[in-house]
């Protein structure tokens, strides 16, 4: 079961569907990138956005969840005050500081990519992370969706019961 405190969740944005799983989604990609060896290889990170996520990302906020994400911010304690410097900071050198320890080219026309006229056959708020080495190898790929109250699940999870497919982000 899950309580009503789970799905009422304070967070950045509009809509919990568009911040708050899409900055979970991304934090735990760059945590799984990172646990699994790759940092050392990794040239560049990429996000695809689908449906509904790349229809109205940039004004439900969902691209400055994403970069706050791979920064390693978690919506329930992200400094809200810092969240514009941020991003700001991103934007302006071109770089980001995946988990805010690995320095790595993020601009975001090559690397976050709004697929608006596509929608995932699985669900409406789909989200492609890939990281590639230099020679633009994959090196690690998730498909992840964001499906309401900041809940996120994995590609082969869709359709599951919420509570054993929900993505479990440590903290």
């Amino acid at each position: 079961p899950i309580s009503t405190f789970e799905l009422f969740r304070l967070g950045i944005g509009p809509s919990s569907s568009h911040t708050v799983g899409p900055m979970r989604a991304a934090r735990q990609f760059a945590q799984e990138l990172e646990a699994s060896g790759h940092v050392a290889h990794l040239a560049c990170v990429t996000i695809d956005l689908y449906g509904s996520l790349a229809l109205t990302g940039k004004g439900h906020g969902t691209d400055r969840a994403l970069l706050l994400g791979l920064m390693g911010e978690q919506p329930e304690t992200v400094d809200v005050d810092r969240i514009d410097a941020y991003v700001a900071e991103i934007r302006k050198s071109g770089e980001i500081l995946l988990l805010s320890r690995h320095r790595l080219p993020f601009n975001e026309a090559q690397h976050l990519l709004l697929h608006k006229m596509r929608t995932l056959p699985q669900h409406p708020n789909g989200m492609r992370f890939t990281a590639t080495d230099s020679r633009g190898k994959p090196l690690l790929e998730r498909l992840l969706f964001s499906i309401g109250g900041g809940f996120v699940v994995a590609d082969g999870d869709i359709g599951q019961p919420a509570a054993a497919a929900a993505v479990a982000v440590p903290a």
